[in-house]
């Protein structure tokens, strides 16, 4: 699978993802980096069939309404240390890939996957 991590989550995600054999980049790995905008990021991860991997509703609304970006996994869990991130991606990184199979929005959560569709 192809990631794009979003400002918000550590890069060590990216890192973690592309240990386990994922294409995988963060915005810091972008020529604006952090300061990427939103429609740019989306616009990368259309044209390169990745999922945006966020905490930014504003990308939800957007796929909602315009399909864009494509492909979106939002984290919803607030704010958790990194450790704790990590290891919920670790534990989940087989469903989240079979999720994408059915749906192009997927929300994670310390408690909950939910594919939306």
């Amino acid at each position: 699978m192809r990631f794009l991590v979003d400002a918000q989550l550590p890069k060590l995600l990216a890192e973690k993802l592309r240990k386990q054999g994922h294409y995988a980049i963060h915005t810091r790995d972008l020529p604006g980096e952090n300061q990427t905008s939103d429609s740019e990021i989306s616009k990368i991860a259309n044209l390169e069939d990745m999922i945006v991997i966020s905490k930014d509703n504003d990308f939800v609304i957007n796929h909602l309404l315009h399909n864009d970006p494509r492909k979106i996994l939002i984290v919803s869990t607030g704010n958790i240390p990194n450790p704790e991130l990590l290891d919920l991606f670790r534990k989940n990184l087989d469903i989240i890939k079979q999720s994408f199979q059915d749906g192009c929005y997927v929300e994670l959560s310390r408690s909950y996957l939910f594919v939306h569709g």
